[in-house]
């Protein structure tokens, strides 16, 4: 979408930790990479070394000045972790000791730049104070254990600051200078989602299942959704939106195991 939109002009590092994750999980359930293909990935990481402590526009597509997002951290440590175990498993060339340090670095940027010690959680910005729904993903994506107290404390945070009746906000606009938009707007369908997720992985099975229940819902006849939720539950947005049906299968799917007894929980 061209018009009225910006992204197409922004800087989104995000982008290269979400499609090294899919390259993984299809180099591990489907065809194996080839070389050419390997090329092209170590030539992404390679950029990623050299980029990720850069400001960007991050996944909400930020209209205010560029700045440090925590999801974009995530994202692009994702990068470089999901690059080196594809390597390693197959055995593939690459510079392993200067993946490794990048990765190792942004992993403590995270930790010692995103954590505020003042709030006792997670920022979504470096040295800032506000909470994003975006940063449900740090768990998801196997960065931190989803028990883990710094996590469970972020967790709780995001409940208190930006759940209201099972349904999740972005962030709160008044707080997100970056925004630089004006109007407010709806809970994010596909937060709403990830929040469900975590919370088994949380070891909160039942409260899950009652929230995901409620989302089901929502749904319209044909078992769509859009991109936003009114307070009431009725659709906003753009319709359908992939990204809000690819959390809530991800959601149905660990949930299913865990209510039906399948699956421990795996911490990385």
């Amino acid at each position: 979408m061209r018009i009225g939109n910006d992204a197409w002009r922004q800087t989104q590092l995000d982008i290269y930790g979400e499609l090294m994750d899919a390259v993984y999980l299809a180099n591990k359930y489907g065809e194996a990479i080839s070389q050419r293909g390997w090329r092209h990935v170590s030539s992404m990481i390679d950029y990623v070394c050299v980029n990720w402590n850069q400001p960007d526009a991050g996944i909400w597509e930020m209209r205010g000045e560029p700045e440090h997002f925590l999801h974009s951290r995530l994202m692009c440590w994702v990068a470089l972790d999901r690059a080196l175990r594809l390597g390693m498993k197959r055995s593939l060339p690459m510079p392993y000791d200067r993946w490794d340090r990048v990765r190792s670095e942004i992993r403590d940027d995270i930790w010692q730049n995103f954590w505020n010690d003042e709030l006792g959680h997670f920022t979504a910005t470096r040295g800032g104070k506000y909470l994003d729904a975006s940063m449900l993903l740090m768990p998801l994506v196997r960065f931190v254990s989803s028990t883990d107290p710094e996590w469970i404390a972020t967790l709780d945070a995001i409940k208190t600051h930006l759940v209201s009746d099972g349904l999740v906000r972005r962030y709160n606009i008044s707080e997100t200078p970056a925004d630089a938009l004006t109007g407010g707007e709806g809970a994010f369908a596909a937060c709403s989602f990830w929040y469900v997720e975590c919370l088994p992985r949380a070891g909160r099975v039942h409260e899950a299942h009652f929230e995901f229940e409620k989302l089901l819902s929502y749904a319209n006849p044909l078992g769509l959704y859009a991109e936003e939720f009114t307070s009431h539950g009725n659709a906003l947005g753009n319709m359908p939106q992939a990204l809000t049906h690819l959390a809530l299968i991800s959601a149905a799917f660990f949930l299913n195991r865990k209510l039906s007894g399948e699956v421990t929980l795996w911490q990385p």
